[in-house]
């Protein structure tokens, strides 16, 4: 978590919610609990906020957030309709807060604020959307997950450590140049819209900070062959003279998020399709690249078909990067995932080019 600085929370659970998965790429099957207990445990050490989108940060993160939470007090930006719903019900704000000082962390269903029906927010109650805006703007903070993945609200003064709660707010520009240095140490070279999107800054502000960061000698202004923008890299950066190294990503990973640097370092272009009708879907629902040491060579729709004890490949496409090696290398990820989701096998559909090269792997 230190290395990659945030992590991306999802709660489409097709294979696993997506934030487990860039610690299983990058570690293998290490024990789900615990995240958990790093996460919404007795003593966490992460916490949530929006920061890429909805995210896990590490503690220490939270004081360089406090200008995003101020903004959307304010209804900075993307934030109007969040200052303009706590104007609108400064009563209903009160009763939430009130609620979760009197009896504790509380989900938002377990909040009772006398308000029926479903709000304008993605079908949002009423009490939902007043506890995520006062999550915004940081007067509850995530004090657990239940089972379901259902939020439970807290007062940051009961959650976070006092070290933190209690630290100094760094100053706007402080905090910006904080978090575009974690963005360059994640991604050892970037051009500003990388490390501007990391934690989704505005362009204005990141271009100043990012001059500030040059002038401290904090990022090293560099060419890269192929780009045709500046690129900064982080002086601690190291280039190793090969990549080695297998494992399949999240559609929601760091490395690939940002579909616009993913195209400029692999030669691929990766598409989140879960919201594309199924007849318009190029390689399927919930797909995972692979990248095979330098390069993403496969893409596989994945389910974890919980019941059958099966990890399911709906469809198994090949990137022109794919070597002789790609299926057997492919077959090892698949058999490591499944064990590490507590399902028995592979089964692989013959949809897609790789899929006849796929089976005829894990046959063997």
């Amino acid at each position: 978590m230190a290395r990659l600085g945030v992590v991306q929370i999802d709660s489409v659970n097709v294979v696993s919610r997506t934030h487990y998965l860039p610690f299983f790429s990058r570690l293998g099957a290490y024990p789900r609990e615990a995240l958990e207990g790093l996460a919404w445990g007795k003593r966490p050490q992460f916490f949530e906020y929006w920061a890429h989108e909805a995210s896990l940060l590490p503690l220490t993160t939270q004081p360089l957030l406090r200008w995003r939470m101020e903004d959307a007090r304010e209804g900075v930006g993307v934030w109007k309709g969040v200052a303009r719903f706590l104007r609108d019900h400064p009563a209903l704000m009160e009763r939430a807060l009130t609620a979760v000082a009197d009896r504790g962390p509380l989900s938002a269903s377990e909040l009772e604020l006398g308000v029926k029906g479903a709000g304008g927010w993605w079908g949002w109650s009423e009490a939902k959307r007043a506890a995520e805006c006062l999550f915004w703007t940081g007067r509850l903070t995530t004090a657990t997950r239940r089972a379901t993945f259902e939020r439970v609200y807290g007062l940051p003064h009961e959650v976070l450590p006092a070290d933190i709660h209690e630290a100094p707010s760094p100053t706007r520009e402080e905090a910006q140049r904080g978090l575009l240095k974690i963005a360059a140490q994640a991604q050892g070279v970037a051009t500003e819209r990388d490390l501007r999107d990391y934690f989704r800054m505005g362009p204005a502000e990141t271009r100043a900070r990012i001059a500030e960061l040059v002038e401290a000698g904090d990022l090293v202004p560099v060419t890269v062959r192929g780009w045709d923008q500046t690129a900064y890299l982080d002086p601690a950066a190291r280039r190793p003279r090969r990549i080695t190294g297998a494992a399949l990503l999240s559609p929601f990973d760091n490395l690939i998020w940002f579909r616009e640097r993913t195209e400029r370092l692999f030669g691929v272009r990766v598409r989140l399709e879960i919201y594309t009708p199924a007849e318009k879907r190029t390689h399927g629902y919930y797909v995972l690249p692979f990248l095979e040491d330098e390069a993403i060579t496969a893409r596989v729709d994945l389910k974890a078909d919980r019941k059958a004890g099966l990890l399911r490949v709906m469809a198994a496409h090949a990137e022109p990067d794919a070597t002789a090696e790609t299926p057997e290398r492919l077959t090892t990820e698949l058999r490591l995932m499944a064990g590490w989701l507590g399902l028995t096998d592979v089964m692989v559909e013959a949809r897609g080019d790789l899929a006849p090269a796929l089976e005829a792997a894990l046959r063997r």
